[in-house]
């Protein structure tokens, strides 16, 4: 029997070494390692428990927009303005505004900071903002203020007297306009079909800026990777586009009698209380003004609104089929999901099950986690990969079946990192990007029994890149990080990170509990990562600075071996070591030669005093057959050969 050759040599190998074995030889000690990480202690505003403190604050905007989109051009014409209420602490002598649209100019800084070879964040150069006749005025009576500063894509606007602290308010408003660009960056853009263009509108507005108790004024210029940050307010805005344009966009349609015809909104009435897709407009007649449009010349309104969101964006076109179906929240509310897409995209195995994905994937992240808040989720094809907005999607209209699914899901998972939970974007991918991934994993497992499951799971998959010379960790900004790493740093290893948490580490009810408690906690403000850590600790009861140290703040990979299995008195002696940069818990799968199995775990303190620890194994009189570390590959272990006992190389013999 070869395993007990395997003892019969592991005896005499046991004998030279138990005293040293059970010694436990003093060692260099990991407290560094385990000691409390980052700057977490508690204060006012945010306190130490991971809520939001008794004194927190933020800021909020309100939007009134109306604008006029010009075809044969492709310009923007549009007048804005803003109510800006200050609940910080101090005055506010100016505010800023981004100008996001600045960025496509030959003489930006996204510009002149692009790779000659390009990237993903390529965009147009001949655009830019036009703005005219900006007045911002402090208080209700206080005197209109025109001083301003550009600055590449941020604003400065200067007030006469300053907004008060603690609940005064500003009015600024401006008019703009600029060239819609046909390639935005992946985020925004224009896309010619057979039908006509399809205008994906976003970053179209000037912003207000988030000033924060972290950071004060977050400036940080638009460049390419680095998304948004932005504060909350409700948003009224009103589209004026050509007749024969459909227009969809984040909010409730306000004036469906104005831009709908009868049977339009016979049909979405219909769609409303439907879990079956129902068309708004089929493919049949697109292109037909006469069968789509209340009337046959010029232009018309289309109005929308959005309370308690961050962001705006909306899709206009000819093209447009456009179907929609209902969506059951667990509160018993309703909302809609809507597809708008040209007949290139159209078929079962395009966006022809885009409404159904949309429905599928909204539903699952309500009962999960945190119900949706908007009353519609609308998903346009365009040429774009896949970007979010609040209650509204781009994605590639190009896409197909699993890839449709994933892009839809992934997109519309962003409704909750970062819409409801409002992270900075622009610092901290990770807490939007690789959150939704991790949520995206559930989420496909769960639709049509797995029918596009993907492999998040699959963490070995991923050893190469982890192992990597060039590879970043996943707390490099986004705007700072190689482009051929973002989809690691920003999605897949954090997502990994809490996937070991919730299947590894914390489990299922400890890890729920406190990811919710974030969830709940931040909803509609503004968390840190300091604020993620310190609520994932105290409501699951862990402390894991040495795994947000080493996972998301370090570089280092996991290898925890089982280095010898040696008999001693009825029982095993079990020879550990951690040979990686990360500590881990202890899983293992003991089985014995009778069949029979259990699983023994130890916790990750066991590496507190050092990177090697014995553990005394009772099997009674059962004989031990394997032993294997991870038995469900949950870890990226980078080493799988040091995992299993008896080794691959005493099994092969």
């Amino acid at each position: 029997m070869k395993y007990m050759r395997v003892l019969k040599l592991s005896v005499l190998m046991f004998l030279g070494v138990m005293s040293s074995l059970f010694a436990q030889e003093p060692q260099e000690n990991n407290q560094d390692l385990f000691k409390f990480f980052g700057d977490r202690s508690g204060n006012e505003f945010r306190s130490a428990s991971g809520k939001p403190g008794h004194n927190y604050w933020q800021n909020s905007a309100d939007y009134k927009i109306d604008v006029t989109l010009d075809e044969e051009n492709e310009m923007l014409r549009g007048s804005i303005t803003i109510n800006y209420t200050n609940n910080s602490p101090e005055k506010l002598e100016f505010v800023w505004l981004h100008l996001e649209q600045n960025r496509f100019t030959e003489t930006s800084r996204g510009t002149l900071t692009t790779p000659i070879q390009g990237n993903r964040y390529v965009g147009d150069m001949d655009g830019g903002y036009n703005i005219t006749n900006l007045k911002a005025v402090s208080g209700r009576r206080g005197n209109p203020s025109s001083e301003h500063i550009i600055t590449d894509t941020r604003m400065q606007v200067f007030f006469d007297e300053p907004i008060e602290a603690k609940g005064g308010t500003a009015t600024i408003s401006m008019n703009f306009e600029y060239k819609i660009p046909v390639k935005g960056m992946d985020r925004m853009g224009q896309l010619k079909v057979d039908d006509g263009t399809i205008f994906a509108m976003a970053q179209w507005y000037p912003k207000m800026v988030v000033f924060d108790d972290v950071r004060g004024w977050n400036t940080e210029p638009y460049l390419g990777a680095g998304e948004f940050y932005l504060d909350y307010g409700d948003f009224e805005y009103n589209v004026t586009v050509p007749y024969d344009h459909i227009v969809v966009g984040s909010g409730e349609l306000l004036n469906p009698k104005d831009v709908l015809t009868a049977e339009q909104q016979n049909r979405m009435a219909k769609a409303a209380n439907s879990d079956e897709t129902v068309h708004i407009i089929t493919a049949d007649e697109v292109g037909d003004p006469s069968k789509t449009r209340p009337k046959q010349s010029g232009n018309l309104t289309w109005k929308f609104k959005i309370e308690n969101a961050r962001d705006v964006a909306w899709g206009s076109s000819p093209a447009f089929i456009w179907d929609a179906a209902k969506i059951d929240l667990p509160s018993g509310k309703k909302a809609m999901a809507q597809s708008a897409y040209p007949k290139e995209s159209d078929g079962e195995d395009g966006y022809g099950r885009s409404t159904e994905y949309s429905k599928a994937s909204v539903e699952h992240y309500s009962n999960k986690w945190f119900e949706y808040p908007y009353p519609n989720a609308v998903n346009v094809a365009a040429d774009i990969g896949g970007m979010e907005y609040p209650g509204l999607n781009f994605c590639g209209y190009q896409s197909k079946n699993k890839s449709l699914w994933g892009v839809t899901d992934h997109e519309f998972g962003h409704n909750w990192f970062p819409m409801i939970v409002g992270s900075n974007e622009r610092l901290y991918a990770w807490m939007d990007e690789g959150f939704n991934t991790f949520i995206n994993f559930y989420s496909s497992e769960e639709f049509n029994d797995g029918e596009f499951a993907d492999d998040l799971d699959e963490t070995r998959s991923y050893v190469g890149w982890l192992t990597s010379d060039s590879r970043e960790k996943i707390a490099t900004y986004p705007d700072v990080a190689d482009t051929r790493n973002l989809g690691m740093i920003a999605y897949m290893k954090p997502a990994m990170g809490l996937l070991m948490l919730r299947e590894y580490i914390l489990g299922h009810e400890r890890f729920d509990n406190a990811f919710t408690a974030y969830i709940e906690r931040w909803a509609y403000k503004h968390p840190t990562p300091g604020d993620f850590f310190n609520t994932m600790e105290n409501v699951s009861g862990e402390s894991l600075s040495w795994f947000w140290k080493t996972w998301f703040y370090g570089n280092g990979n996991i290898d925890i071996a089982l280095d010898g299995v040696y008999p001693y008195q009825g029982s095993y002696l079990l020879v550990l070591a951690n040979k990686g940069e990360v500590p881990m818990p202890v899983k293992m799968k003991v089985t014995y030669t009778d069949g029979t199995d259990e699983m023994v775990e130890l916790p990750v303190e066991i590496w507190q005093r050092g990177n090697s620890w014995n553990h005394l194994l009772t099997s009674g009189s059962k004989e031990v057959e394997k032993i294997e570390i991870d038995p469900d590959k949950i870890l990226p272990d980078v080493n799988g050969s040091n995992d299993v006992w008896p080794s691959q190389y005493y099994e092969d013999k």
